[in-house]
């Protein structure tokens, strides 16, 4: 009489509806399946999965660290859980929006993610400056900003970005166009094969964009990139309207200041924050596009809203 099978350790590396990719320790992938009809697994959960002759069933997802995600009024959109840093990748051309750039950034700050910011295309000299001065007050607020081409990268800056990657799990995420496939295949030239290997499992004939994958960078299997879907929209229904100045370091600089501790920092007299906005180069100073982002979101996320 044999007993139980042995769960197994494992991580999710690819995703795609109920199936996934899980590697073992020794770096082995399994097809796995969830568990009962709802999928919960997101790319980077610690699982516990029991093996069936040649693929696997997830039994078990451990405790996060952190999950980065959207939700709009009609559902949540989970991109990758226990990370080190989210990459926001974003172009000198096309123009790229500060409001989807700043909704990228309360996600990560409200689950305690580094964000960086690579701005893409410095060869292009107007674009690049113009795309530079916008990005000055994340500059101001201790956001890292990192400017580089990635098409024609030289071995000093990709040296210098993947010091920023080494040893971390690094989601890369950000609009179409902004050259995320060209950062992951710089520093992961087998992405493109281990994306046809998913498709080939999953009898699809080809790799679709709406799945996220997991990649390592180098032997070592110590550095890992995360490839997202592009986003058009970035919705943040899951932040408390009177906790989101917290998430925006401009504003929360300024937000213990106010006269009422329940300040909205909308219309109130004695409003710390509000006195802070200027389009002058100040230290300190709030810049009125970032101020507006605030309005429209505290708008966007007010209970009497939704």
């Amino acid at each position: 009489m044999t007993g139980p099978a042995e769960l197994l350790d494992g991580i999710i590396v690819a995703n795609h509806g109920r199936h996934f990719w899980v590697e073992t320790p020794e770096g082995r992938r399994v097809m796995c399946h969830s568990r009962g009809k709802k999928s919960e697994g997101v790319v980077g959960d610690r699982v516990r999965w029991l093996p069936s002759s040649d693929e696997g069933t997830i039994e078990r997802i451990e405790r996060r660290r952190n999950l980065f995600f959207r939700r709009d009024e009609m559902r949540t959109k989970s991109f990758a859980s226990n990370l080190d840093q989210v990459v926001i990748l974003i172009a000198a051309e096309p123009a790229f929006s500060s409001n989807q750039l700043s909704r990228a950034l309360i996600a990560a700050e409200a689950e305690h993610i580094r964000p960086l910011i690579v701005l893409n295309k410095s060869d292009l000299s107007l674009p690049f400056k113009r795309a530079w001065e916008w990005l000055a007050p994340y500059r101001e607020m201790g956001y890292q900003v990192v400017p580089l081409t990635l098409k024609l990268a030289n071995e000093k800056s990709r040296g210098e970005l993947l010091g920023l990657l080494v040893d971390k799990t690094t989601l890369v995420l950000g609009p179409s166009g902004a050259g995320k496939s060209t950062l992951i295949n710089m520093f992961a030239p087998h992405a493109l094969a281990l994306t046809g290997e998913l498709s080939s499992a999953l009898r699809t004939g080809k790799h679709t964009t709406t799945s996220t994958n997991w990649y390592w960078v180098g032997s070592s299997r110590t550095t890992a990139l995360i490839d997202s879907p592009g986003f058009q929209e970035f919705g943040l229904h899951h932040i408390d309207a009177m906790r989101l100045a917290r998430y925006m370091p401009d504003l929360c600089l300024h937000a213990d200041g106010c006269k009422f501790y329940n300040c909205t920092h909308l219309h109130e007299p004695g409003c710390a924050v509000i006195a802070a906005v200027s389009d002058l180069p100040v230290a300190r100073a709030i810049s009125p596009d970032r101020y507006h982002i605030y309005q429209e979101l505290f708008a966007e996320l007010s209970p009497t809203r939704r």
